[in-house]
């Protein structure tokens, strides 16, 4: 009877832990808004075919450098009608010497809700064909304008995202597990093992990862698809950047290894990569996490940064950086086209959210504030 009643606590104290350090993220109003927002962002990159009128590559020729459509909710009288917007036209201007864009008064077109329109496969799987709003031809609904070629801004945000996002993940998963390991197996064992492995991830600091991808982009051949050019820098980003996290968990793990758990386990007869595994890396899980919500945001502007030179990925694929590249071909229309600088707010929204988390996720799952050390 006294066994049991001084084990079954044991066995539910970590559940009560992560519950309770779960209760005080989100408690925390800027993690609470971050951990929303950053929903809100991934969700609507999984779910950019239904909830864009148009594809990433579909494209009006004949409203290339559109304005923003305008929607209206009231009617010349002033009454309050349900939204609708008015077929665009566009016609050369030879005083102005330029296209303007001018809106028909012929006939109204109302925005519908779940519109059948293009068919798509949301993330490859689900068939559909149902959009969340749109308009009936030949008018065009162009909430953030269009871009040189016709193609609709606002849905090339959602479409961009998928990209922008997605890499810092997929960044992550590959570089995080090999950074881990490595730096706690150099550190556990220590010695010359130590002194080898930290030089190699040296050398591989050393790398100039700017100029390899410049030297990459130069021998690939042309007709690489967007795909295969997004898996390959998630890859060279992936394969530099876990040696700054190797060297930082070795010096952590270098002083968990004298720890009296560690040297229980050793006694016990646990073999070296179990005790690593189990008992020393587990240690460094409140900077891991931490380091993963920085590391993110640097996946993500490295490719934004890299998509703004047009070395990263290109047209007609959407990323949030070759969006910039186009705004900043227009750069004398920022200030009468702010709309153009939206791929540059969100990424400043994300990276934003990303490291308001990690902060407090830092201060939440350290064990000492947890009272577990």
């Amino acid at each position: 009877m006294m066994q049991e009643a001084t084990t079954a606590p044991v066995a539910v104290a970590p559940r009560r832990i992560h519950r309770s350090a779960w209760r005080k993220l989100w408690r925390d109003p800027i993690a609470r808004i971050g951990l929303i927002l950053l929903t809100l962002f991934y969700l609507s990159a999984a779910l950019a075919d239904p909830l864009t009128p148009y594809s990433m590559t579909y494209n009006d020729p004949d409203l290339g450098n559109a304005p923003p459509t305008t929607v209206y909710t009231q009617d010349e009288h002033g009454n309050w009608r349900w939204p609708y917007v008015r077929a665009m036209t566009r016609r050369f201007d030879p005083i102005l010497y330029r296209q303007v864009y001018e809106e028909g008064s012929d006939r109204d077109f109302p925005v519908k809700l779940f519109v059948k329109g293009e068919d798509y496969r949301i993330l490859g799987l689900i068939p559909g064909n149902i959009h969340l709003f749109g308009v009936e031809q030949p008018a065009r609904i162009f909430l953030l304008g269009t871009d040189v070629n016709g193609r609709d801004s606002f849905s090339r945000l959602f479409f961009g995202a998928q990209k922008s996002l997605t890499i810092g993940f997929l960044g992550l998963f590959v570089a995080f597990p090999i950074g881990i390991v490595y730096g706690g197996i150099s550190g556990f064992f220590g010695g010359l093992i130590d002194n080898a492995m930290m030089r190699v991830a040296e050398a591989v600091m050393s790398i100039p990862s700017f100029y390899l991808l410049i030297g990459m982009a130069a021998i690939l051949p042309p007709g690489m698809s967007g795909s295969q050019r997004f898996a390959l820098i998630t890859v060279i980003l992936s394969l530099i950047g876990w040696a700054g996290l190797a060297r930082v968990i070795r010096g952590m793990v270098l002083s968990i290894r004298e720890e009296e758990f560690v040297a229980a386990a050793r006694a016990a007869g646990m073999p070296e990569f179990s005790t690593i595994v189990k008992h020393v890396i587990p240690q460094t899980a409140s900077f891991v996490i931490v380091a993963a919500t920085l590391q993110v945001p640097g996946f993500i502007l490295a490719e934004s940064g890299l998509s703004f030179i047009g070395l990263g990925i290109q047209q007609p694929d959407a990323s949030w950086g070759n969006m910039l590249k186009y705004a900043q071909d227009n750069v004398n229309d920022l200030l009468k086209q702010p709309w153009l600088m939206a791929p540059g707010y969100l990424i400043f929204a994300t990276i934003l959210c990303f490291n308001a988390v990690g902060d407090v996720l830092r201060d939440v799952l350290d064990p000492k504030s947890q009272g577990t050390a």
